[in-house]
C-alpha cells in the first residue's frame, strides 16, 4: 500500500497549498491512502466543516485533529456525522467523534487509521499507550487490515519515540504531529514500523511555527499577552512522508520525507 501523510495544515495558505497539490501528488506517487492533519486549518486554531469538506474534495481520505480539535464549535456535530474525521482516541469516554477509522480501498484492502495524543506538556488525557494498545489488539496486521497508521500528536520527541518503539511491528506507520518542524529521523524501525518524530507543517515557514513572527516573538521578550496570533500568509511549504508497505505483513518497505514549495529544501520521494 502507498500511503501519503501530510503534516499540520496551518491557516489559509496551508489549506490552499494542500488543496492545490494533493490531487497531483496522489497521481504522481500512485497514492492508495492520503491522510492530512488539519487541526490548525482554521486561522491556526481548529477546523471548520467547510474546510474539512474542501480537504476531502482535494483527495484526503482521512483527516486527523489534535489539541485544537474543539476550537471551532461547529466541528462537534460535523465530527459526529463524519467518521473519516478523527480526534485523539484517548479523550475520555463520551467525547464526540471517534479516535480511529477503518478505510476500505476501492480494491477491498483495508487500512486502520488511529490518532492518539501525548500527555507530556499537553492536556492530561487518558493514557495514549493503553488506548492504542486496546485498539490495535482488535486487529491483526496483514490479516484483518493491510495497513495500520497512527498519528501521535505530541510535544516531546522522547514521548513520540517511546510510543513508536512500544508499537514497533504492530503498525505500518507511526508519525508525530504538533510541533510543526519536520524532523530528520524518518526510518523503518527494527520491527518493521516506519516512523518520523514530526511531519512538520503545511504552512509558511517564514514564521514562528506557522504564526506571524513579530507578535509571536514579542511574547517571549515581554512575557505578556499581546495581539492575537494569526497565521503567516507567505508561500507555504508542504511537508509530510510517503510510505510503501507490504500487504502480506502490513509492515513498511520504505519511508521517504516529502517537502515541496516555500522556504525549506525540497525533497520528493522516488516512485
Amino acid at each position: 500500500m502507498r500511503i501519503l501523510f501530510l503534516g499540520d495544515v496551518v491557516g489559509r495558505t496551508g489549506r490552499e497549498t494542500v488543496a492545490a497539490a494533493l490531487p497531483g501528488l496522489r497521481t504522481a506517487l500512485r497514492v492508495d491512502l492520503a491522510i492530512v492533519n488539519a487541526e490548525n486549518a482554521s486561522h491556526g486554531f481548529g477546523l471548520g466543516p467547510d474546510m474539512a469538506d474542501a480537504l476531502f474534495a482535494a483527495g484526503a481520505d482521512v483527516l486527523t485533529l489534535g489539541n485544537h480539535a474543539w476550537d471551532r464549535k461547529e466541528i462537534v456535530p460535523y465530527i459526529a456525522a463524519t467518521p473519516r474525521l478523527i480526534r485523539a482516541i484517548n479523550f475520555p469516554p463520551g467525547t464526540p467523534g471517534g479516535g480511529s477509522v477503518m478505510v476500505t480501498l476501492t480494491d477491498g484492502r483495508k487500512a486502520l487509521v488511529l490518532q492518539a495524543m501525548g500527555r507530556l506538556y499537553m492536556d492530561p488525557l487518558d493514557c495514549p499507550f493503553r488506548a492504542t494498545q486496546q485498539e490495535l489488539a482488535r486487529q491483526r496486521l496483514g490479516v484483518t487490515v493491510q495497513a495500520a497508521v497512527i498519528d501521535f500528536h505530541a510535544e516531546a520527541s522522547s514521548e513520540k519515540m517511546a510510543f513508536a518503539h512500544s508499537f514497533d511491528g504492530q503498525a505500518s506507520l507511526i508519525v508525530g504531529t504538533h510541533t510543526h518542524c519536520p524532523s530528520a529521523d524518518c526510518q523503518v524501525l527494527p520491527g518493521g514500523t516506519a516512523f518520523q518524530s514530526d511531519l512538520g507543517m503545511c504552512g509558511d515557514y517564514d514564521s514562528v511555527i506557522g504564526m506571524v513572527k513579530e507578535p509571536a516573538t514579542i511574547r517571549f521578550w515581554r512575557k505578556m499577552p499581546g495581539e492575537r496570533l494569526a497565521p503567516a500568509e507567505g508561500e507555504a511549504t508542504l511537508c509530510g512522508v510517503f510510505v510503501e508497505t507490504d500487504d502480506a505483513t502490513g509492515l513498511a518497505r520504505r519511508i521517504a520525507p516529502l517537502r515541496m514549495g516555500g522556504r525549506l529544501a525540497p525533497t520528493m520521494p522516488a516512485v
